[in-house]
């Protein structure tokens, strides 16, 4: 078992990739240790016919002279493997051409842990457990007639960071995530997840039973006519829109490079939409430092529906003579500082209250296969999947077959009417989301599937 001591020995590691980078002269250095151990448990068709599992550790060196910035990789752990990385970083900084925007790599703050961030639960979990709750899952849906598709992985997460400016930060965290789209004979489909720092608070029965209702509540499913439709949209529906519209605005490299919609006290949302980043929400994944070893601030990027603040690495912060916020990606870095934990205000509305208050519209699902066609003003397309339905005066009267939409993502917080009170942790592409359930006044739907 992986246990959260394994952090102090990453950092006793980087701390020898250190000493070799140093022996090369440079003016600064920076050294990123990235470990983890995963397994999964995969099926289809209601069968378990995988059970996976890796154990992968990366070092990450980079090597400052003057403002030529070198960064090599490597996962050969050994003095020879760390005595060539230290090598190749140095040749590939003297490579580079002088980057007049680098000041300096970060210096060394104080460090809060995150509280919460390792379940040893989960660091033990085995191949049985992962199979037991897989198995709860597809029988849920085999009672309900569809068959289970998906996966339950767990993982533990080992991150430590030194530096020559005095840094030096390590965590262990864990996580478990159970996925699942249930389908039916005729195309049916309701989807579910889960996911959560400790594996024992991860219900594999109830996500299976969440999706397979949808599934079957699917059967049936008719077209229906592209237009402006007003909207509920489920928590994971909107992880999309918060952590695209974080990803487009709220980042200090989009603001300086001239492609965000952002200015602090711009109107972006009605006033019920409040979004932050906190790597120390417990209700959250939480994650103290970032990838340079930068004590993780909480920022808010929404408050009341205007603009507040945005997120800063240090090569962002240092452009403007501002410290970073602790939202750096591992370098090399093309995508500049992003908030990785987002979470969405609650509102005051039951799950069925949103749908209850409208007159004519969709309850969706989640998107599918997003794509940003405008940054400035945060228009996307993309698709409704595994479970759309029409709601009239307030009720559920049947499924639609899923619709393409192209809507600006602003104009849909700006739309907001009402936010349930419950929200769910869900993990995005780069983040973790904790979102709640919301009802928007009008979104744009522009064509319609056969299936």
């Amino acid at each position: 078992m992986v246990t959260a001591a394994a952090a102090e020995l990453a950092l006793g590691l980087a701390e020898r990739a250190l000493a070799f980078a140093e022996e090369r002269g440079p003016d600064q250095a920076e050294v990123l240790y990235l470990g983890e151990d995963s397994a999964l448990t995969r099926f289809a068709n209601s069968e378990i016919h995988q059970n996976v599992a890796e154990s992968n550790a990366t070092v990450n060196m980079r090597m400052v002279f003057g403002t030529r910035v070198g960064v090599a990789s490597t996962n050969r752990l050994d003095d020879e493997g760390l005595r060539r990385i230290a090598e190749a970083a140095e040749a590939l900084s003297r490579l580079q051409a002088e980057n007049p925007d680098f000041r300096s790599l970060p210096e060394s703050v104080p460090i809060e842990p995150a509280a919460g961030a390792f379940a040893a639960s989960t660091a033990a979990s085995t191949p049985e457990l992962r199979a037991t709750g897989a198995r709860a899952l597809i029988g849920v849906a085999e009672a309900l007639g569809v068959r289970a598709f998906g996966s339950f992985s767990t993982s533990v997460d080992t991150i430590a960071v030194a530096t020559s400016l005095g840094i030096r930060a390590h965590q262990a965290s864990t996580r478990a995530h159970v996925t699942t789209v249930a389908m039916g004979d005729d195309g049916e489909a309701g989807w579910a997840e889960a996911v959560a720092v400790d594996v024992d608070l991860v219900d594999p029965e109830a996500v299976g039973r969440e999706a397979a209702q949808r599934a079957v509540r699917s059967r049936g499913a008719t077209s229906l006519e592209p237009g402006d439709y007003p909207v509920v949209l489920e928590p994971y529906a909107v992880s999309d829109i918060v952590e695209t519209i974080a990803y487009l605005g709220f980042s200090a490299l989009a603001v300086q490079e001239g492609r965000s919609f952002y200015e602090r006290g711009k109107r972006i949302g009605a006033p019920l939409v409040s979004i932050w980043d906190d790597g120390h929400d417990p209700e959250g994944l939480p994650l103290a430092f970032d990838f340079e070893g930068v004590a993780k601030q909480r920022v808010e990027l929404v408050r009341a529906g205007e603009a507040v603040d945005i997120v800063y690495d240090s090569l962002t912060a240092g452009r403007e003579g501002k410290r970073s916020t602790g939202h750096a990606l591992p370098a090399p870095n093309p995508w500049g500082p992003f908030a990785i934990n987002l979470a969405m205000a609650p509102g005051e509305s039951g799950d069925d209250d949103l749908v209850h208050g409208m007159e004519r519209g969709l309850l969706v699902t989640r998107f599918h296969y997003t794509n940003t066609v405008h940054p400035k003003r945060a228009i996307v397309t993309g698709m409704t999947r595994d479970g759309t339905f029409l709601v009239e005066k307030g009720e559920i009267v049947g499924p639609v077959r899923n619709l393409r939409f192209t809507q600006s993502y602003l104009d849909a917080l700006a739309g907001v009417e009402a936010i349930s009170r419950e929200r769910k942790l869900l993990r995005g592409s780069f983040t973790s989301l904790l979102v709640p359930a919301v009802r928007i006044g009008a979104f744009t739907f522009t064509g319609a599937t056969e299936f």
